[in-house]
């Protein structure tokens, strides 16, 4: 038998009111108790994408991030159901979609990781991680015309190195790519 998970318990400011303090198009400040916090507005939720070909590279973008005021370098990823109509979207209709356009990548299959939070104190926006399997370039990739996303296929054993050297050149790293550093060796059994 398990051993019992141990739990916190609720911040003392858990069931005061939310209050809205700002709200844009995708983002919404907000305000509870003493926390500020951001999230989606709309609800919208974003699919980030593992995705590593048959010769084992892990598939990258890069692009610039306003917020950062540099080039970040993350795993492919995009908003669900952002567009008109589309608030019924699947994380994996929404990950084939972003995939494509970001990278030129299509994949056989999406397996669903599970939905993960990147910033718990700060943001309450969640994203559902998929792994991309069986890919096929399809395309360019590179976003959408208001993106200008460049694409990076690097070998699974050098990535801590390019990321290393894309650090040297005072460039950002979006937290998941911390992620596939610490699992190089998890996702180890795909290749065997």
């Amino acid at each position: 038998m398990s051993e019992p998970i141990a739990q916190p318990g609720r911040d003392p400011d858990a069931d005061l009111p939310e209050d809205v303090m700002w709200q844009g198009k995708f983002v919404t400040a907000k305000k509870r108790g003493r926390w500020e916090y951001a999230s989606r507005s709309r609800g919208i939720r974003a699919a980030a994408i593992i995705a590593i070909d048959d010769q084992d590279h892990v598939i990258l973008v890069s692009q610039y991030r306003v917020p950062l005021g540099r080039i970040c370098l993350e795993i492919p990823a995009g908003l669900i159901g952002d567009d008109d109509g589309q608030s019924d979207e699947s994380a994996e209709v929404a990950a084939g979609r972003e995939l494509e356009e970001e990278t030129g990548y299509r994949a056989a299959r999406f397996e669903n990781l599970g939905s993960f939070f990147s910033s718990p104190g700060m943001v309450s926006e969640s994203f559902t991680l998929l792994r991309a399997h069986g890919l096929t370039k399809v395309g360019e990739g590179g976003g959408t015309e208001s993106e200008d996303i460049v694409v990076h296929r690097i070998p699974r054993s050098g990535l801590a190195e390019f990321v290393a050297r894309w650090r040297a050149m005072g460039h950002g790293v979006d937290v998941r790519i911390a992620m596939l550093l610490a699992s190089v060796d998890l996702l180890e059994g795909e290749r065997k």
